[in-house]
C-alpha cells in the first residue's frame, strides 16, 4: 500500500493490551488507570484487522503493549498471527519479566512449518539492578537477566531496546554495547521521545561518538536491515551490531512505513498524530471486509507527511 507521499505502508505496530507490570516512568507511571476489558480488542477482532491488512501489503507485525505477555493467551495469538496467510515479519517486544514462563512455547513456534517468530525485542534500560530498580519501579532485573540469556541460548532473534536518559542511565550505555560482543545480539539505544515524563534525551549522535572511542571501526551498514527506522552500526569486535533510533535528532518521517493499532482498536497513522479510525466501532457495528479495508485504505491516504507535536499521549495503550 503506497501512500499519498509515495511511502509503501508494510508495517503494524500491535498493541495487545495497556496493562504493566512495570512502571517505567517515562511510558507508564504510577497512577494510570486501567481499560475496561470490554473497551480491549479481542485477539479474533485483531486477526481479523490482520487478514484485511495483509491483503493490501500490510504484512509486517510487531506485538506489544503495554507488556504483551500479562495478557493471557498471547502466545497462542503470535501462533494464530504468523499462522496467517501470506503474512510477513512477525515479532514481540516484551519487557522479558514473565518471558521464561513462555521461553519453551515461544520456541516451540520457531520449529513450524511456517517458519515461527522473527524475533524478540526486549526492553532493558539498565545494566545494574539499582538503576533498573530506580527506572522501572520493580526489582525484576535478574529474571529478566536470565529471561535474555535464556532467550539468546535457545536461538532466538534477540534485539535489546534500551532507552538513554540523561542523568539515569549514562554509565549503561558502554557496557550494554559491550554486550554485542559476547551475544549475537544487535543492542538498540532509541532517544527518549516527549511523554510528558520529565527526563532529558541523550542524541543519537552522542551515543555514536562515545562508542567509537572503543570501536575505531565502528561504521554505518550500507544496507538496510529489519522493517523499522533504526539504523545499524558495525565493528570487528562484534557479533551482533549497534542500533539507533533517533527521531528527535534525525526525523525519518519521510521513510515512516508503519501504522500502529492500539490496545482499544484504533488506528494510529503516526504516533504523534491524534487523528485515526476506530475499528473496534467498525467490526463490532458489522462492518464488511470490504467497507474495513475501504476504510483502512482511506486513512493511508490521508497518512501525514510529518507531524510532531510536544507530548505523546496515552503510550501504553498505543505500543510505542
Amino acid at each position: 500500500m503506497i501512500d499519498a507521499y509515495g511511502r509503501q505502508i508494510d508495517y503494524m505496530r500491535i498493541s495487545i493490551t495497556d496493562r504493566c507490570n512495570l512502571r517505567c516512568g517515562y511510558c507508564m507511571p504510577m497512577g494510570v488507570t486501567p481499560l475496561r476489558h470490554e473497551e480491549i480488542l479481542r485477539y479474533e477482532e485483531i486477526l481479523h484487522i490482520c487478514r484485511i491488512t495483509i491483503k493490501i501489503g500490510i504484512k509486517n507485525f510487531k506485538v506489544t503493549g503495554g507488556e504483551p505477555l500479562v495478557r493471557k493467551g498471547c502466545v497462542d495469538f503470535l501462533y494464530k498471527l504468523k499462522a496467517l496467510p501470506d503474512v510477513g515479519h512477525v515479532s514481540l517486544t516484551t519487557n522479558a519479566v514473565l518471558l521464561n514462563d513462555f521461553i519453551e512455547d515461544i520456541c516451540d513456534i520457531g520449529h513450524d512449518d511456517f517458519g515461527g517468530l522473527d524475533g524478540i525485542n526486549i526492553s532493558l534500560d539498565s545494566l545494574r539492578p539499582d538503576i533498573y530498580h530506580q527506572i522501572t519501579g520493580s526489582d525484576q532485573f535478574l529474571n529478566v537477566w536470565r529471561a535474555l540469556v535464556c532467550a539468546v541460548e535457545a536461538g532466538l532473534r534477540v534485539k535489546l531496546n534500551c532507552v538513554p536518559m540523561d542523568g539515569q542511565n549514562n554509565e549503561d550505555i558502554l557496557p550494554m554495547a559491550r554486550l554485542t560482543e559476547k551475544m549475537p545480539i544487535d543492542v538498540r539505544f532509541i532517544e527518549f521521545m516527549p511523554t510528558g515524563a520529565v527526563f532529558k534525551s541523550i542524541p543519537g549522535s552522542e551515543i555514536i561518538n562515545m562508542l567509537q572511542t572503543i570501536y575505531p571501526d565502528l561504521a554505518e551498514e550500507t544496507t538496510k536491515r529489519g522493517h523499522g527506522p533504526a539504523r545499524y552500526f558495525k565493528s570487528s569486535k562484534m557479533q551482533g551490531a549497534i542500533g539507533i533510533i533517533d527521531a528527535m535528532e534525525n526525523c525519518f518521517c519521510h521513510t515512516c512505513n508503519r501504522l500502529r493499532l492500539t490496545s482499544t482498536g484504533f488506528l494510529k497513522l503516526c504516533l504523534f498524530h491524534d487523528d485515526g479510525l476506530s475499528l473496534r466501532e467498525l467490526i463490532r457495528s458489522g462492518a464488511t471486509d470490504n467497507e474495513i479495508e475501504s476504510a483502512i485504505c482511506h486513512q493511508i491516504s490521508n497518512k501525514p507527511k510529518h507531524y510532531m507535536h510536544d507530548e505523546i499521549k496515552n503510550m501504553s495503550q498505543i505500543g510505542g
